[in-house]
């Protein structure tokens, strides 16, 4: 299984990957790691990226979860994956999971002040919300009301992917 942990930049994608995926002994995959450094230095520039700059990134994506699936390695995967088509690009079969971080817009505001050492710039948060297509029911994916601690989010995590 591949779970792929959403949301805007703030959520707590990575804390939460990354706790999650140690408690499962499965790797852990920070999907800002694979963008091209053109990405990186307009995310730091407070420059929102455009579709055209996601596409090489979402492929790089994809190829891994397609290595990850083919020789059976459960993984999680953070990654903003803000609109369906992005999803839809990351979706390789059944075995690939999605887990919404939600939260609005102050509430993560107030996580991404606390945040040190990122690239991305906090102005930019405004654009990932409005860029933001949250998961419709029939998407499949598992929808995390942020807001409790870490520990109480992996826990439901676990409960709702049957972990």
């Amino acid at each position: 299984m591949i779970a792929i942990l959403f949301g805007v930049s703030g959520a707590g994608k990575t804390t939460l990957g990354q706790m999650l995926a140690d408690e499962l002994g499965w790797k852990f995959y920070e999907g800002d790691d694979f963008h091209p450094r053109a990405n990186i230095d307009k995310m730091r520039a407070g420059e929102p990226l455009t579709d055209n700059d996601r596409q090489p990134w979402l492929e790089t994506l994809r190829g891994l979860i397609e290595q990850c699936l083919a020789a059976k390695r459960n993984a999680v995967l953070a990654c903003s994956a803000l609109k369906k088509s992005y999803r839809d690009c990351l979706r390789v079969n059944e075995e690939v999971k999605f887990v919404y971080l939600r939260g609005d817009y102050e509430l993560v505001s107030s996580q991404l002040k606390r945040r040190r050492g990122h690239f991305m710039n906090p102005e930019l948060l405004q654009s990932q919300f409005a860029t933001l297509e949250e998961p419709e029911s029939g998407e499949g994916a598992c929808p995390i009301d942020l807001g409790r601690s870490p520990r109480e989010l992996v826990d439901e995590i676990k409960k709702k992917l049957r972990l």
